[in-house]
C-alpha cells in the first residue's frame, strides 16, 4: 500500500493552523509553528494561494484561509443540519441568558435565520426563522463576515445601508470592526440595526475550524450592554460557550 504523501499532509497542517485562533499568520510564525523550513512553507503557500484556498494580506504579508476553501465549509451542512444540529445548544443559551437565540448562516448577501428560539418571558414576541439580517449592521454578519474574505471583500463594494445612526457606513471602519472579531473571537453591536436593540453572536466551526454560520443573542440594549455600551461579559462568555458547544458536537459527529 503507498505510503502517505508528505507534502499533502504539511498543507493540511497549513490549513489547520490557518482555521485557529485569529486566522491570520505570518510565514515566520507558520513555518516555526510546524517545524517547517522557510522555504517549505511559503512553497506550501504559494501552491495554496494558486488553488485560493489561502490568501495574503497585501497590507500586512499574513496569511489566512481563501474564498475557495471557505465556500467549499459551507456547502457541508445546510440550514437544515445546521439547525437540527444546533437546537439543543440554542434552548440552553436563551434558558441562561433570557434573551432570544438566533442561529444564521450566509445566503445570498444577507444573514438567513435558520432557527429561533424566544425570550424565556411572557412577552409578545415573532418568529424569526426564514428572515434576512443585514451582514454590516448585526453580531450575527459580522461574525460572518469576518471569517469570509471574498464576502467581505463583496460588502466592501457595496454601498453599507444606514438603518440607524449607529450603523457602520464606512468600509474602513467595518475592516476594523472585523479584525476585532477574529482576533476576539465573537460579534456584538448596539443599536446599528434596530434602535434600542443590541446583538452579540460567535462563530459556529466544522472539523478543520471553518466558519459556517454563527450563533447568537439579542435583546434591549441596556440588558446586553453595560452603562458604556459594551457588550456585557457574562453575556459574550455564554454565547462564546454555546457556539463552542455547537462546534464540538459538530466535530464529534464526524
Amino acid at each position: 500500500m503507498p505510503g502517505p504523501i508528505q507534502s499533502i499532509e504539511r498543507a493540511a497542517a497549513v490549513l489547520r493552523l490557518l482555521a485557529r485562533g485569529s486566522g491570520h499568520h505570518g510565514l515566520t510564525e507558520i513555518a516555526d509553528s510546524l517545524g517547517l523550513a522557510r522555504g517549505t512553507a511559503h512553497g506550501i503557500l504559494r501552491t495554496l494561494q494558486r488553488v485560493e484556498f489561502v490568501e495574503q494580506d497585501p497590507a500586512t504579508g499574513r496569511y489566512r484561509l481563501g474564498a475557495a476553501l471557505l465556500h467549499l465549509g459551507t456547502s457541508y451542512l445546510d440550514a437544515n443540519e445546521l439547525r437540527s444540529r444546533s437546537i439543543n445548544w440554542a434552548d440552553t443559551l436563551a434558558a441562561r441568558s433570557g434573551q432570544e437565540v438566533r442561529i444564521g448562516m450566509h445566503h445570498d448577501g444577507a444573514v438567513l435565520v435558520v432557527h429561533h428560539v424566544f425570550r424565556p418571558d411572557d412577552s409578545v414576541q415573532t418568529l424569526g426563522i426564514g428572515a434576512m439580517l443585514p451582514l454590516h449592521a448585526t453580531a450575527l454578519g459580522k461574525v460572518l463576515l469576518a471569517y469570509d474574505p471574498d464576502l467581505s471583500a463583496a460588502a466592501r463594494r457595496r454601498e453599507l445601508t444606514s438603518l440607524t445612526r449607529r450603523t457602520i457606513t464606512r468600509t474602513q471602519m467595518l475592516e476594523r470592526v472585523l479584525t476585532e472579531v477574529r482576533g476576539q473571537g465573537w460579534a456584538g453591536e448596539a443599536e446599528e440595526y434596530m434602535p434600542g436593540e443590541a446583538s452579540i453572536a460567535a462563530p459556529i466551526r466544522i472539523p478543520g475550524g471553518l466558519v459556517v454560520g454563527a450563533i447568537g443573542i439579542s435583546g434591549a440594549a441596556d440588558r446586553l450592554c453595560d452603562s458604556a455600551g459594551r457588550p456585557r461579559a457574562t453575556l459574550v462568555r455564554q454565547v462564546v460557550q454555546a457556539a463552542e458547544a455547537v462546534t464540538t458536537s459538530l466535530v464529534d459527529e464526524n
